[in-house]
């Protein structure tokens, strides 16, 4: 490999010759040599972003040269498409605040913009990663930024994702509206109700979810980019500040706001905590509906067998034939990860000191890697599972029809005390409810068939009884 020499602060170093990135990324890669993960691309989307705001804003406050502003705008509109995406080779673990990420991002950039002025990758006198591409700038104030942005643009898709799973959960409630079946709590046999206010509650879940996740995301439209290293601003000003975030904003099409109090959003990652929050209420309803499925879809003979998922794979390497929810397991796990993606952030979020949180990497891959999966979980969930779920109309029925259950309906007739021994009869004895009760002559054939209606019991009131608005 060939290498070229950059000095800075602690000397000089060896750099492979045909990189982009520089002296400072170099060192990085050297100490850094943790886990393979890199930034994700919407960070490194959103960083980019970020040195392109800066450079309009110093061009438009005479601060940069207009020659180096618009070839940084050129240099970061091509990793935007996609260039140049290997060159940003730091670890996800790194030095606190995410300086070598800052670092790389300037220094792909500077080397960048100044081949398009006609130089060299290394010779800084055309365009420099501190004094140029990071004027007006610290990584306090821009990763903070990059962190939100790269949520904000991970965000849509994760919305997306859950609006269309709770959209195909409507259907299926839609679909399967008449279909009667035992409802059951503590996992043992509850009132009647049907298969589609059973999909209609998990639709519900999934959709409040995702509503908690876009009211949490208004958190991150607040940015500290102009609040450099503490929060004072120094060396970016308030002109500079409104300049930038109007250009991202513009650059995203997003309501984007300096920040009320640059000092809080520098010191506190705050927000973060309360979108992965909603990120992780999001995972728990989507694991419960999971987990639903799959007891739902248990058997195919010694199970509950009330519905049928889709058969994506064989599901064992010794049993012919047998055939597992995979996908509903397969979120499972996925919402385990989410969980422990949110653990960390918060950890990392507590752990900030006085005016700076130094603990940002790991907050931000975590917080980005949840919404990545639960996106990705939800759409397969939806397309690969959900939209051919069938019912089994006649196990439904035959389970509800050996439940018991269905004696509560006679509470409001004979009390809960007698409603409860003629349960238990019918549990002993093996009797049908109906049949007791007449046995015993309580109550008359006609009207005890209208009080043991199970669509009656599906519906809010007292079976048996005229119903009021």
């Amino acid at each position: 490999m060939q290498f070229r020499t950059e000095r800075d602060p602690l000397g000089e170093y060896d750099v492979p010759a045909d990189a982009y990135y520089g002296i400072q990324t170099a060192r990085a890669v050297e100490n850094f040599r943790i886990s393979d993960l890199r930034a994700p691309e919407d960070l490194i989307v959103a960083t980019v972003l970020i040195k392109r705001a800066a450079a309009e804003a110093n061009q438009a406050l005479d601060r940069l040269d207009a020659r180096v502003a618009r070839a940084i705008v050129q240099a970061c509109d091509e990793i935007r498409g996609g260039a140049l995406r290997d060159q940003f080779v730091v670890d996800v673990y790194q030095a606190g605040a995410g300086t070598s990420h800052n670092m790389n991002t300037n220094e792909v950039i500077a080397n960048r913009a100044a081949e398009i002025l006609g130089g060299s990758r290394g010779d800084y006198s055309l365009v420099h990663p501190n004094d140029h591409v990071n004027m007006g700038q610290s990584t306090n104030d821009v990763f903070p930024t990059a962190t939100r942005l790269a949520l904000l643009i991970r965000m849509r898709p994760l919305v997306d994702a859950g609006r269309g799973l709770a959209s195909a959960l409507r259907e299926k409630a839609d679909q399967f509206t008449h279909v009667l079946k035992v409802g059951r709590t503590h996992l043992q046999d509850a009132v009647p109700m049907t298969l589609g206010q059973e999909f209609g509650g998990h639709a519900a879940c999934i959709e409040r979810g995702v509503d908690d996740v876009e009211q949490a995301a208004e958190q991150l439209k607040e940015l500290n980019l102009g609040a450099t290293a503490v929060g004072t601003g120094l060396n970016a000003g308030d002109d500079y500040s409104r300049l930038a975030v109007s250009n991202l904003a513009r650059a995203l099409a997003v309501d984007l706001v300096p920040a009320a109090n640059r000092f809080r959003v520098t010191q506190s990652m705050g927000d973060v905590v309360a979108y992965s929050g909603a990120m992780r209420r999001l995972a728990v309803e989507l694991s419960k509906v999971a987990s639903d499925l799959r007891l739902l879809s248990s058997g195919p003979r010694a199970g509950l067998a009330e519905i049928v998922l889709p058969a994506v794979q064989p599901g064992s390497s010794i049993m012919p034939g047998k055939v597992n929810p995979s996908i509903p397991e397969m979120v499972n796990q996925v919402c385990y990860q989410v969980f422990g993606c949110d653990t960390t952030v918060c950890a990392a979020a507590e752990a900030g000191q006085l005016e700076l949180n130094v603990m940002m990497p790991v907050t931000a891959w975590n917080a980005l890697h949840a919404s990545t999966i639960l996106a990705n979980a939800m759409s397969t969930l939806e397309i690969l599972c959900v939209e051919g779920i069938q019912a089994d109309e006649g196990r439904c029925r035959e389970l509800l029809d050996r439940s018991t259950a269905v004696a509560t309906a006679l509470s409001p007739y004979l009390g809960y005390a007698k409603t409860a021994e003629i349960a238990k009869e019918s549990v002993r004895t093996g009797k049908p409810i109906r049949e007791i009760v007449l046995e015993r002559g309580l109550i008359e054939s006609a009207q005890l068939d209208e009080i043991l209606s199970v669509e009656a019991m599906t519906e809010p009131g007292v079976p048996g009884k005229e119903k009021t608005k």
